[in-house]
């Protein structure tokens, strides 16, 4: 008798956006207050957390990135909610046969603190994908005033995500 062991595939996504005036500050779906009411420029809601988590999805399967289901040249998605698009990537992914076991992210910025807003950004992401939330961890860390980030010029974000095949 053979013994089926289960198929995992591991995704990393990353996304840096710049921060200007006149947008809103949305991270994981959470609308953040910057001190300087500074926003993240997209075409999109420039949502840096729920960008590298979709493209660390779409990364685990060979699918591509997100730009090749939702392009910035197409007004359909401008202004578009980042966690909507999540929702769709999730569908993709499970109509492929595999199931979300465990995320892992580290959000860059120097301000605003991330930290006080981490529990509504998995609350947020845990149920866009239908997930638990103790299978989303998201951190957050300055860069020592080192790049862009340290600058405040934007904001970056870093996800792994773990598939195990269904």
């Amino acid at each position: 008798m053979t013994r089926k062991y289960p198929q995992f595939r591991i995704g990393n996504g990353y996304d840096i956006h710049r921060l200007v005036i006149g947008r809103k500050l949305i991270i994981g779906g959470v609308y953040l207050q910057h001190p300087d009411n500074l926003g993240l420029d997209g075409h999109s809601d420039a949502d840096v957390l729920t960008h590298a988590i979709m493209d660390a999805l779409l990364g685990a399967l060979s699918l591509g990135d997100i730009g090749k289901y939702f392009p910035p040249s197409d007004e359909e998605w401008k202004n578009a909610d980042s966690l909507f698009l999540l929702s769709k990537i999730i569908e993709l992914i499970r109509k492929q046969g595999w199931e979300v076991n465990n995320i892992d992210s580290v959000i860059v910025a120097e301000r605003p603190k991330i930290k006080p807003y981490v529990e509504m950004m998995k609350k947020n992401i845990a149920h866009t994908l239908q997930i638990s939330e103790s299978s989303i961890g998201i951190k957050a860390t300055t860069n020592e005033r080192l790049g862009p980030e340290g600058r405040e010029e934007g904001i970056s974000c870093h996800s792994v995500v773990l598939l195990e095949k269904k």
